[in-house]
């Protein structure tokens, strides 16, 4: 391959497969290499959360994934052999996800991997990432040395870009120089996949809290059972026998439950840690090389495609001439939403590691309380799920930007309770297509992953409308993502008459109110960054604002009007 690619991509795993997807979707070139041999056989990760589904939906493989999947109902908590709380899944808002997938990573990194050739990429296997170099200051640049078959007896290659997606030994990280900072648990962890007879969950993950260490029983698609233990750390890495599992068993779980064969044991210790940063200027972190986690939620590889979706789409933003000062808020957005995926995960396996006591009893009393009260569900699924992007800080969603630059003159009511906020996702809204698409609702539209602006009129046929339309489309047209970005009329009314189909515009008729009702004062154009959060929106008096407060919106130089 050529050594001129934009973006090198170290690690071919859940994170960097995914970026490159987004990458190739976006319009832009990428190289990809991996140290081992082919995609993952090991099935590894297990759970899918709602957020990272809709990643992988963007680039058309959550589809896939779920014809192969085993959809979770709930878990339950048992203490002393008697259920101590339960969490039912099901109950997400806003989201075609409502409940998490048990889908093994072997078989998410193969649809990936399917995904990114038939966008056109490819992975270089065996391919191993030997040196890392960075010259000059603010402007630094990159060069990588790889070691491949062939090879006599390196080649070297100075990307605009270097992603370390390469775990959590990062020779990416390694070479920045950036701190992994956090600790390591005093525990074995020891897992084992197969069959296993007995009365067993079909659809929950249930959880055996007993003051020797826990169990975890997580039901697999197409039939079998992951069991998960804890054990006082020896030293040892060697997979444990399946007679030594059946002892934890016998000893931790339900009598009667039998191991009749495994196919895959692991050992392995745990880490609780985050990079110091995300980025140092050309090389980013993202996935395990960023933070990794205790397996308690689920939550590693979750955040690792939310990195790779997050860094991807920007990456391919200022490749075709955004400001690269987007590219700032990758860490500002990912490494705080890393920081919380950690504590998560970390404060459930602080749960299970209670042995005797009262912490103990206080622990199996909160549970109760907190499942019979349905507070259980209300706080961890959301949590776990990663649906709430929290960007309200984020210099990439400046929200209402107006020409004055006073706010409250752009025309949309927001408050903190609003439909519209900056950084947070639009419920989801019903419509009707008339012409330039097929969806038939907002999220239907978002799922395809590109810039949107929705132009929201109250009525339809409006000069107004139609004159906001026509201007977006060429604010739109003049963007570095011309390519990759829709802009759709939303109006609350059939329009009467016709109208000008040589206007690249989608036209849809809302079927309630929740867009409409925010344009009573005129139109309203809104704009949807990839991942589905709201960037920034304007009254169609403050176009030229939104263009020069959204960077993705300004034309590149030389493209200007």
């Amino acid at each position: 391959m050529s050594n001129q690619e934009p973006v090198l991509i170290a690690g071919a795993g859940p994170t960097g497969l995914t970026l490159a997807c987004t990458l190739l979707q976006h319009g832009v070139e990428c190289r990809v290499i991996d140290r081992r041999g082919g995609p993952a056989s090991e099935p590894k990760a297990l759970i899918l959360w709602s957020g990272a589904l809709e990643v992988l939906r963007r680039i058309d493989v959550a589809d896939c994934l779920t014809k192969r999947a085993l959809p979770l109902a709930g878990a339950s908590y048992w203490s002393n052999g008697k259920r101590a709380g339960q969490v039912r899944f099901g109950s997400l808002a806003g989201t075609a996800f409502p409940r998490p997938l048990c889908v093994p990573q072997s078989i998410t990194e193969a649809s990936l991997y399917s995904r990114l050739r038939k966008l056109g990429g490819d992975v270089e296997w065996n391919t191993t990432l030997v040196g890392v170099e960075l010259t000059g200051g603010a402007t630094a640049s990159v060069s990588a040395t790889l070691s491949a078959p062939g090879s006599t007896p390196f080649s070297s290659m100075s990307p605009r870009w270097l992603v370390g997606a390469d775990g959590s030994h990062s020779k990416v990280r390694e070479a920045a120089g950036i701190a992994f900072e956090g600790s390591t648990y005093a525990r074995d962890f020891l897992l084992g996949d197969g069959e296993i007879s007995g009365d067993l969950p079909k659809d929950e993950a249930q959880y055996h809290l007993t003051p020797e260490g826990v169990l975890v029983v997580v039901p697999l698609p197409g039939g079998g059972h992951r069991i998960f233990f804890d054990r006082d750390a020896t030293g040892e890495v060697s997979p444990l026998s399946d007679d030594d599992l059946q002892a934890l068993l016998t000893a931790r779980g339900p009598d009667g439950w039998k191991i009749r064969r495994t196919s895959w044991r692991s050992t392995f210790r745990v880490h609780t840690k985050v990079a110091s940063a995300f980025r140092s200027g050309p090389l980013f972190l993202a996935g395990d090389a960023a933070h990794c986690h205790s397996p308690a939620g689920g939550q590693g590889l979750n955040t690792g495609v939310q990195d790779a979706f997050n860094l991807g789409w920007k990456l391919a933003a200022v490749q075709h001439g955004a400001d690269p000062a987007l590219l700032d808020s990758y860490e500002v957005e990912r490494r705080p939403a890393a920081l919380r995926a950690l504590r998560n995960s970390d404060r459930q396996t602080q749960l299970w590691m209670l042995r005797a006591g009262p912490k103990r009893v206080l622990r199996d009393t909160a549970l109760r309380l907190a499942s019979a009260s349905g507070a259980l569900d209300r706080k961890m699924v959301p949590e776990l799920a990663q649906l709430d992007p929290g960007l309200e800080s984020s210099p990439a969603v400046p929200g209402r930007l107006s020409a004055g630059g006073a706010a409250g003159e752009a025309g949309a009511r927001v408050d903190k309770k609003s439909t519209l906020r900056p950084g947070g996702r639009l419920p989801d809204a019903g419509w009707h297509p008339l012409s330039g698409t097929s969806t038939w609702s907002l999220h239907e539209l978002l799922a395809a992953g590109r810039h949107t602006l929705l132009v929201v009129a109250a009525g339809a046929g409006s000069a107004d409308a139609e004159r906001t339309a026509q201007e977006t489309a060429d604010m739109v047209g003049r963007s570095p993502v011309a390519d990759q970005a829709d802009v759709v009329l939303v109006t609350g009314l059939r329009p009467a008459g016709v109208w000008d189909d040589s206007v690249p515009v989608a036209r849809v008729v809302e079927t309630g109110q929740s867009l409409v009702s925010l344009a009573a004062q005129g139109p309203v154009v809104i704009y949807v960054r990839p991942d589905g959060a709201v960037g920034a929106w304007s009254s169609h008096h403050d176009l030229t604002a939104l263009a020069s407060g959204v960077s993705v919106l300004t034309a590149p130089a030389g493209r200007a009007a």
